[in-house]
């Protein structure tokens, strides 16, 4: 790959998207932006869309029944407009960070499908006409291709997914809605469970308009050598494609070999996502290390993010700026 010397100026990853077609981005911590202020100009300078990492999430906009927290998703949202940015909403439906009154009381079937059609509604509507794209449903997928055992299968059947993306479509027709998971970048039994259902729903008119790859991967396990076939065939249902939480591990410490693979697997996913007509963005789940969910889950691992703690680019960085460029 050919060099790209980054020097001052427009030369950033945003700016090196430009003209491709395809958005970059990055997860946000809000405490983050607010608090630290070179992380959040990176956030500006860098991204063309911002996904919050957490304040979206159903345990943080409603932590008691019937009370609402808006405000760091709003303020997101006023960022995001000031600099030019779009939002991906992260996520409607999961079977984590559901907050405490809806998972520990028991509610019936009927209730509990009320209470999630409430919520989609509340919102989605409350956000109407300042999000992108939603990852509407998340994570629904064992690594075998069943179904995830979660609140909503055991109350409601498989049709709750359908409903989600029904609900959240009446809500906000002009957002993209996405199904979302992690280990899915290659093909096997998870990633053709995704395949499957969404031809199946497509054909039943359900409005999903996209399948989102997380890309949380480790370099100790190898890279998905087979993801550009696996998006392609997503591409070829009629549905957007994005990689949405791309972030590489390596067992700490980094070295040079650690490092370079790194850089090797976000452009593996980057090149992926450029090479098939309706790939729509690329997001970092998080772009620095100084920030980085990693090391607090996976204590011997981390370096996981293009840059590094005191906010300086690494090869991966460079890889992700050259790949954008040879793009055009």
């Amino acid at each position: 790959m050919a060099s790209v010397p980054a020097s001052a100026g427009d030369t950033g990853l945003r700016a090196a998207a430009r003209g491709t077609g395809t958005k970059i981005g990055t997860a946000v911590d809000m405490s983050a932006l607010a608090a630290d202020a070179p992380y959040a100009a990176a956030v500006a300078r860098e991204f063309d869309t911002v996904t919050p990492e957490n304040v979206m999430k159903w345990a943080e906009v409603e932590p008691t029944q019937g009370t609402y927290n808006w405000g760091p998703a709003d303020d997101l949202i006023k960022f995001a407009r000031k600099n030019g940015q779009a939002v991906r909403g992260h996520t409607l439906v999961w079977h984590s960070q559901n907050p405490s009154w809806l998972t520990e009381a028991n509610f019936t079937p009927a209730q509990l499908k009320a209470l999630l059609r409430k919520h989609i509604f509340d919102e989605v509507g409350h956000f109407k006409g300042r999000i992108w794209a939603w990852d509407v449903a998340n994570e629904v997928f064992n690594e075998d291709g069943t179904l995830r055992d979660t609140i909503w299968l055991r109350a409601l059947g498989p049709s709750y997914i359908a409903d989600a993306f029904r609900w959240a479509h009446q809500a906000d027709p002009s957002a993209l809605l996405f199904l979302n998971d992690y280990n899915v970048d290659w093909l096997g039994p998870k990633s053709d469970a995704y395949y499957a259902l969404i031809k199946s729903l497509r054909a039943q008119g359900v409005p999903v308009h996209g399948f989102g790859l997380q890309g949380h991967l480790g370099i100790q396990y190898g890279l998905p050598g087979n993801v550009l076939e696996n998006v392609r065939r997503f591409d070829a249902l009629g549905v957007k494609t994005a990689f949405t939480e791309v972030d590489i591990r390596m067992i700490m410490p980094a070295d040079s070999t650690k490092v370079q693979a790194q850089a090797e697997g976000f452009g593996l996913l980057l090149r992926a996502c450029l090479l098939v007509r309706n790939c729509v963005s690329y997001t970092v789940w998080g772009f620095t290390d100084k920030y980085s969910w990693v090391p607090g889950v996976f204590p011997t691992e981390g370096s996981a993010t293009p840059f590094d703690e005191q906010l300086q680019p690494k090869p991966a960085y460079d890889t992700l700026r050259e790949t954008f460029l040879l793009a055009k």
